[in-house]
């Protein structure tokens, strides 16, 4: 049986990250991708932090990947409600369109 080792999370979190990071630079018109692929790259980063605090014994990056889960729920938030806000204001949610919003 094959055990899973540090290497495994290691390869998974990278490739989530390389995902997201390609999801970034390929689309750049709809926010929702956008703000998709910044959370698959937190996502990988929390990978990495539980992966290693296993493997070391220590407990601080857990911790820390629970702030990051707190950070990265409240950014969904704030995000989404200024797209439903976009949204009413222009009928799309264009990138293109985001300039409009300077005030």
């Amino acid at each position: 049986m094959i055990e899973i080792g540090l290497g495994h999370y290691l390869t998974l979190a990278a490739i989530l990250f390389t995902i997201g990071v390609f999801g970034i630079f390929v689309n750049r018109k709809n926010v929702i991708i956008l703000l998709m692929c910044v959370e698959l790259m937190l996502l990988a980063v929390n990978i990495n932090l539980v992966a290693f605090s296993a493997h070391l014994g220590d407990l601080a990056g857990q911790v820390f990947a629970l702030f990051i889960l707190t950070v990265a729920a409240a950014e969904a938030a704030v995000g989404l409600a200024i797209l439903v806000v976009f949204f009413r204001n222009r009928g799309d949610i264009a990138v293109e369109g985001a300039n409009m919003m300077k005030g």
